[in-house]
């Protein structure tokens, strides 16, 4: 089979993609034929060393793919489809949903305690995470409003369900003013860098709540602590695969949670950029460059 390996830590331009033997199924695994991998921030941070865990070298990078059971085996048949999509979900989407999706859905309701008439400003909305934040948030009866830099990543944003778009510059006032001066409820932020005060500022007092999701904007910004005790508002962390460490069964449950909206087709991930397997160098770099709308996806064996 082949495979896509970091053999260094220096970024995407160090990838190689090799013939490697094919895996043996051990027992409780189960074997798959990949249709499609999603590509992700964290597999770019992995290529660098500058995610939270770091494996040895060399390493197949990779948080989620799509395609259909080779062998029985762990509670499934040959010729399942992995993640046991619903029929209308096929397997090019259903690369683009897993961990979007439950981290999305991990942050919003388990660690946000997102309510139906909150407000939710979403940071990178036209990203993959954001995306899936502006989706589910919209889903579950809250209003959306967008942080986006470009024209086409607010028509994104829109379609990804936002019902207001701000542009990074200022957003804080046009929060302010689209809130008529009271903030939002929740902020959903994986960018990080020089906005997050302003995200402190944007949320209301005496219950907002700012939600940790990454540093897509490279840079990790600090909290005075002061301003979330004079104000009763909180920062929290959203580490989705720490939480599945701890506990492996997550992922399943909160999938479960996540199973009528996938059915009625209202999770419905935009996939703008796909690349074939021997390319993910330059799908990594795409990601990085912010060049891509939505999901990247690599599809193996076109």
């Amino acid at each position: 089979m082949q495979g896509v390996l970091v053999t260094a830590f220096e970024g995407p331009d160090a990838l190689v993609v090799r013939e490697l033997p094919e895996p043996e199924a051990q027992e409780g695994q189960v074997l798959i034929d990949v249709e499609w991998a999603g590509v992700v921030f964290p597999d770019l941070l992995q290529t660098r060393g500058e995610y939270q865990t770091r494996p040895e070298l060399p390493f197949i990078p990779g948080w989620e793919m799509s395609g259909t059971v080779r062998t029985d085996g762990a509670g499934f048949r040959a010729g399942d489809r992995v993640a046991a999509l619903p029929d209308n979900v096929d397997t090019r989407r259903g690369a683009a949903l897993p961990l979007n999706y439950l981290t999305a859905h991990f942050a919003l309701i388990h660690r946000g305690a997102l309510r139906p008439g909150e407000v939710v400003l979403v940071h990178g909305a036209a990203g993959g995470v954001g995306s899936a934040a502006c989706q589910l948030a919209a889903a579950y009866g809250a209003r959306v409003i967008a942080v986006v830099s470009t024209d086409e990543k607010a028509e994104l944003a829109r379609s990804a369900g936002a019902h207001e778009v701000v542009g990074v510059g200022g957003f804080l006032d046009e929060v302010r003013t689209l809130t008529d001066g009271r903030g939002v409820d929740l902020v959903v932020d994986p960018v990080g860098g020089d906005r997050f005060p302003d995200s402190l500022r944007a949320l209301r007092h005496g219950g907002g709540r700012l939600l940790v999701l990454g540093f897509a904007g490279r840079g990790i910004p600090t909290v005075k602590v002061n301003r979330l005790l004079m104000t009763n508002t909180s920062v929290l962390g959203v580490g989705m695969d720490e939480y599945w460490r701890q506990d492996p069964e997550a992922a399943r449950v909160y999938w479960q949670e996540l199973w009528p909206l996938l059915k009625s087709g209202r999770l419905d991930p935009p996939i703008s950029s796909v690349f074939p397997l021997e390319q993910a160098s330059a799908a990594l770099n795409h990601l990085d460059q912010r060049r891509g709308l939505g999901r990247t996806l690599l599809q193996i064996g076109a």
